[in-house]
């Protein structure tokens, strides 16, 4: 058994943070999800260097580790843009145009879900069902919901953030 405590990936203070996370559990295997809410709340999205370093800090197999962070939805292992739009797909939101909404994001600034823009402004999520059927198609931009959306108000939108930040 590796006593040895794991170096953190970076000289960052931000993995003090982390690494109190796993001190106050006693890096015990049982604190790997709070464990990842703390690296995720700290850098934003956990990268690969992370998800290492806290597999061995906590001595669960990286695979674990990484199974852990991509079945939760919160979890992120990419840097998530400026912005946040997020496209329902359920059933009324698909019937009503959900798709086309997603093909003009993709034409005009080509992403699709679980991208972001180059430029890091826009990252663009879809979701099953936000609850909000009789608005559909339904989209929330930054937290906010928005109904009865087509592409053009949808790409109008976008446009702002990418123009205007």
């Amino acid at each position: 058994m590796n006593l040895t405590k794991p170096a953190p990936p970076s000289e960052d203070k931000r993995w003090r943070l982390v690494e109190g996370t796993m001190r106050r559990n006693g890096y015990e295997p049982h604190a790997l999800i709070e464990t990842l809410h703390t690296v995720q709340e700290s850098f934003g999205y956990i990268d690969e260097d992370a998800l290492k370093f806290v597999s061995a800090s906590l001595q669960v197999p990286l695979a674990r580790a990484y199974g852990v962070a991509t079945f939760y939805h919160f979890f992120t292992l990419k840097p998530q843009g400026e912005h946040t739009c997020v496209v329902c797909t359920g059933t009324a939101c698909y019937i009503k145009g959900a798709n086309a909404i997603l093909e003009a994001i993709k034409n005009e600034f080509g992403i699709t879900p679980g991208e972001t823009t180059d430029d890091g402004k826009v990252s663009l999520l879809s979701a099953r069902c936000l609850g909000s059927c009789g608005l559909a198609p339904v989209a929330v931009f930054d937290g906010e919901i928005v109904g009865n959306l087509d592409a053009p108000r949808v790409i109008e939108r976008l446009r702002r953030w990418v123009g205007n930040d």
